[in-house]
């Protein structure tokens, strides 16, 4: 091995802190990345209804991936980081309204924004927030595959290594299957 590669995983066991979900005060956070793909609906439901169940929190990550090339030319960068923000919030807004029509009416989600890559801001986001207990991710009914968050996530190469458990929720299920099974 490397010393880049013992350096950079060095690094990050001193970034990822201890789980504290059962620690007096703390509450066990369901994270649930969200985004304009229909699966998201799936892990919102199944996250909401567990957070409810348990007492626990939702956390709801909205991440803003950066363009590609050169975008610190003119402020361009600025930009597209605003429009980032915008579409973030108009997320929040939407997925607001689709907790309160699943019945979640008291349910407050932590609203979160990172920019970067979205499996290394989530991690991050794990190792550094030691009150996320799961992952929620939602996959897709597509047949040609569960959907690239969950492949890389749950199916590629941190899949042995992540640190919190990843629920991974069928896309086909109706909300009424999914609050059933939360």
């Amino acid at each position: 091995m490397s010393e880049k590669t013992d350096d950079k995983k060095s690094t990050r066991a001193r970034r990822r802190q201890k789980r504290q979900i059962y620690l007096k005060g703390h509450k066990r956070k369901f994270l649930v990345v969200v985004d304009e793909t229909p699966e998201c609906e799936s892990a919102l439901a199944f996250a909401a209804s567990r957070a409810e169940r348990t007492k626990g929190k939702l956390a709801l990550l909205y991440v803003i991936e950066p363009e590609d090339g050169a975008m610190h030319w003119l402020g361009v960068e600025e930009i597209a980081r605003e429009e980032g923000l915008n579409k973030a919030k108009a997320v929040f807004r939407l997925f607001g309204r689709k907790l309160k029509a699943l019945g979640f009416e008291d349910l407050e989600p932590e609203e979160i924004v990172r920019e970067g890559s979205k499996d290394e801001e989530i991690t991050q986001l794990i190792e550094e927030d030691p009150d996320i207990g799961v992952l929620v991710l939602g996959a897709s009914k597509d047949p040609s595959g569960p959907g690239p968050l969950v492949s890389s996530l749950a199916g590629g190469r941190l899949a042995g290594v992540f640190p919190t458990p990843i629920t991974v929720v069928p896309g086909h299920l109706s909300a009424e299957e999914i609050l059933a099974l939360a």
